[in-house]
């Protein structure tokens, strides 16, 4: 049990880490990604090209505006 604790405590810390605002906001656009694609079809795949880019570097902006006046 010991090691499967381990396991998921790692992966936490490796993908929420500091940052928790981050993984949501990603987690986020992946989900309205996938809902419309099942709403809507393939060509909002097309759209996702663009969203995720773009959401990656509002929360990367987001998160060193946040850092930059809070430390």
């Amino acid at each position: 049990m010991r090691y499967i604790r381990g396991f998921f405590a790692f992966w936490y810390d490796f993908i929420v880490g500091d940052a928790w605002e981050v993984a949501a906001g990603v987690l986020v656009a992946l989900i309205v990604l996938f809902a419309g694609i099942r709403v809507i079809g393939r060509d909002v795949s097309i759209a996702g090209v663009f969203l995720l880019p773009l959401a990656i570097a509002g929360l990367l902006t987001f998160s060193l505006w946040r850092v930059r006046h809070t430390g």
